[in-house]
């Protein structure tokens, strides 16, 4: 999108000048709104024309079944799709009878921004009708991340060559008609007219919606509240029907003057409570959005992000392009999860339908790393989430044949959701997902009250669960057999060595929790004998490695496997999932993405520096990056393996998936791991930020910063421990300095350092280790970074 001639390269915004219909559906989820609860996308206000209208609500959805050629035991019954509910963005405009829709008479100007600091969706539009009437459109939209269940509209019309008959028509809509799908398993599923109507009301200036789901039963509702201001005579009107509640306004206007609407919408659901208590719930939400009112509401708003930006903000000097990508990210993270207050966080966030709206564990394994450090009071209702779910985990589990708990691949209340066996039973990293993601929030805020309630109850669970999927053999080696890593272009392996380094720390983190926590663990039948068992499993738990290569094997034997013909392979084929069979890509060595790379990423304690160099150079020549969320990690061990251009071109590639649309399915909503992975490779790859390892007791974090040749400087904040440290590196130096807390010991380089508020400590950064570039299969070099155009596979090979 940013090298499109219609949008703009600045610090603080995403600014589009024109309209450009081709990509009116990728410009729908780059602009759309969402505070964890409520999502919009960035659909024009008229309603019309669009690609993909999307309202979405977390956590409803609809249920449906899930074909099999043949049943099988364990298989997953029923799957749930994220559904479009009730659209309150709706302010339909007729200027002299004629519907403004922008395909018809001339669009003379027309310019949308995205504002990361003040949090709205600014539009203006200028608009000559067939019958040659012109108006000037100005609108504001915001969803609040104060108010949780509300948004917010202002629209204003101006005629410009002479009186117009205005009619504005604002709506509740249900059961929008939506485009039909295409072949590509990314896309979610299609309910055709998913609501039941319960409720309808309009009276004065307030209207309301009220619905149930057909299968699921949850009970979803919307209202919505108009201040009208416009020149006498200005009259309006309210009906409604079972799904359309519309407020109508009329009004003579002549030029200099303007008709003003301010649209109050609240939404909410439930799966529990009545008609009454549920359309009272958003009346009541209504009724505080009323008392705020609409310059109360963009206050709280800019309030909200000045302190989260005060502690998340990232300054990249040198590549506009990435300070505005990593802004963009930082604002979509944000809008993905304040509210979602102990909901899943969807791995489209609430700006389109992709994937179902299903939750992955790319969110525990990437979102909560940087919402951790930037905004750590939404990860403990994160993962109070998972822990919500941990019933439905260990009835997973059981039916499985194991103990413990068994989370789901792809859900959003805790059921398994995946149709492929593969993925839906096999893909147990998820459980360690899990408890790294508790671990990392624990390490990072020393929050007990959280380690001893919810951390443990994840710990114990997902480490009973890896002692009994994993076994001894007979000279005492932990074997995890039949698993799925993260590179999804292999399956039920054995000891896929991300698995089990990752299960490894959980057992370990399980075992010393106990102990810190005696009477919780007595609770949960914790011994001392099970512990133990977690111990020894642990210490003895298989890493494959290949002698004769020197390397690490993503999972035993994978090295000895054929390699997969990148040369005959055309560009056009990728990603590869959607033109060869999954038995064909098993059975060879290509890598969709980041596996063993990324378990040098999360656990390099685990790894020497030399092999961690000769993994990631036998690696490289075998990653295809048919997922987003490869690129971050790539860049993160490219630059801790001293390759910084190479790293600075995996920068590129993740922050810019959206924004130039490198996966082709922005369309369906944006990738919010992969925006993660913007911060990630910004702050872990080229900061060096490491958090401390597990059996590191004095919880020291880690930096080892390197820029790239065209960076001139980066400069960022985490917050650790309950201090905020600034950390920035320009030239050759580092500078650290505490913004307030006590004084923080860390690591630079290796070398031991304390900070406090005092006085800023200032190191050199040393000297690079050269070493040879490593390669790439043919056709998925990143495009270099250092002199080139942003995209995929460009440069040379």
């Amino acid at each position: 999108m940013i090298s499109h001639p219609n949008y703009a390269v600045e610090p603080w915004c995403l600014r589009e000048i024109g309209l450009d219909l081709p990509v009116l559906a990728q410009s729908e989820s780059v602009f759309a709104l969402a505070n964890g609860h409520i999502g919009w996308r960035g659909n024009l206000d008229e309603g019309e024309p669009h690609a993909l209208p999307g309202t979405y609500l977390n956590g409803v959805h609809e249920l449906h079944d899930l074909p099999y050629a043949e049943a099988g035991y364990g298989y997953p019954e029923s799957g749930q799709t994220m559904i479009n509910v009730t659209n309150g963005k709706i302010i339909r405009l007729l200027v002299d009878d004629e519907p403004c829709d922008l395909r018809y008479g001339e669009l003379t100007a027309h310019e949308r921004l995205l504002d990361f600091r003040a949090g709205v969706l600014r539009r203006t539009a200028e608009w000559t009708s067939p019958a040659g009437r012109s108006v000037r459109i100005t609108s504001t939209r915001l969803v609040s991340l104060t108010q949780r269940a509300v948004a917010a509209v202002l629209y204003e019309v101006e005629p410009l060559n002479g009186p117009a008959d205005l009619v504005l028509q604002s709506e509740l809509v249900a059961n929008e008609q939506l485009p039909g799908n295409d072949d590509d398993p990314r896309n979610a599923a299609v309910i055709e007219s998913p609501l039941l109507a319960e409720e309808d009301f309009a009276q004065g200036t307030r209207l309301r919606l009220v619905h149930r789901t057909r299968r699921s039963s949850q009970r979803v509702a919307a209202a919505a509240d108009h201040i009208v201001e416009g020149p006498q005579p200005t009259d309006w009107s309210a009906e409604s029907e079972p799904d359309v509640s519309r407020l109508t306004v009329t009004s003579r206007v002549r030029p200099g003057q303007r008709l003003r609407l301010v649209k109050f919408v609240a939404q909410g659901w439930s799966g529990e409570r009545s008609l009454p208590a549920v359309h009272d719930q958003v009346d009541a939400a209504l009724a505080a959005a009323r008392s705020t009112g609409w310059e109360g509401l963009l206050r709280d708003q800019r309030a909200y992000l000045d302190d989260f930006w005060s502690r998340a903000d990232v300054e990249v000097e040198g590549d506009p392009q990435i300070q505005q990508a990593v802004r963009f990210a930082l604002f979509h993270l944000l809008q993905a999860s304040a509210r979602a207050e102990r909901r899943a966080i969807p791995a489209k966030g609430l700006t389109g339908p992709g994937y179902d709206g299903h939750s992955f564990w790319d969110i525990e394994s990437f979102v909560l790393t940087v919402l951790t450090y930037t905004a750590p009071d939404v990860v403990a209702p994160a993962l109070c989430w998972r822990h919500e779910t941990l019933p439905a985990a260990r009835d997973r589990a059981h039916q499985l044949g194991l103990r413990g708990a068994a989370f789901p691949w792809r859900t959003i209340t805790g059921q398994e959701c995946s149709a492929y066996w593969p993925a839906g039973t096999a893909a147990f990293h998820v459980n360690a997902a899990v408890a790294d993601a508790a671990l990392r929030y624990v390490k990072a805020t020393g929050d007990e009250d959280f380690e001893r309630g919810p951390g443990l109850d994840l710990l114990v669970h997902t480490a009973r669960l890896w002692r009994s999927l994993g076994h001894h053999d007979t000279e005492g080696t932990f074997h995890i057999d039949g698993v799925t890593g993260p590179d999804e272009y292999s399956a039920v392996a054995r000891d896929n060595l991300y698995t089990n380094l990752m299960a490894q720390q959980n057992l370990v983190a399980a075992a010393e929790a106990a102990v810190r926590h005696p009477d919780r663990a007595r609770e949960l039948g914790v011994d001392e004998e099970e512990t133990a068992e977690w111990r020894d499993a642990a210490v003895r738990i298989a890493v494959p490695y290949n002698k004769t290569l020197g390397v690490h094997e993503q999972s035993e034997g994978s090295t000895r496997l054929q390699v997969w013909d990148f040369e005959n392979t055309t560009p056009d084929q990728y990603p590869l999932l959607l033109h060869f069979p999954y038995f064909d890509l098993y059975r060879k060595q290509v890598v969709k993405q980041a596996d063993l790379v990324l378990a040098m990423h999360v656990r390099g304690d685990a790894f020497t520096a030399e092999e961690k160099a000769r993994n990631f150079t036998y690696y490289e020549a075998l990653t295809v990056r048919d997922s987003s969320l490869s690129a971050c990690t790539q860049a993160v061990m490219a630059a801790e393996t001293g390759h910084l251009r190479l790293a600075y071109a995996y920068l590129g590639e993740a922050a810019l998936m959206d924004l130039e649309d490198l996966e082709h399915n922005t369309r369906d909503g944006l990738h919010i791991a992969s925006l993660a992975g913007t911060w990630i490779a910004l702050v872990s790859g080229f900061g060096g930020m490491r958090r401390p390892a597990d059996h590191d007791d004095g919880g020291i974090f880690g930096f080892a910063p390197r820029l790239p040749e065209r960076l001139s400087r980066l400069a960022f904040s985490v917050v650790v421990q309950g201090r905020r440290l600034r950390v920035e590196i320009g030239g050759e130096t580092a500078r650290y300095t505490l913004v307030h807390g006590e004084p923080l010991r860390i690591l630079h380089h290796g070398d031991h350092v304390t900070v406090s508020a005092k006085e800023p400590v200032e190191r050199p950064v040393p000297p690079l280790l050269q070493r040879p570039e490593p390669g790439q299969p043919k056709g998925r070099r990143p495009a270099d970074r250092s002199g080139g155009t942003p995209g995929r596979g460009e440069a040379a090979d």
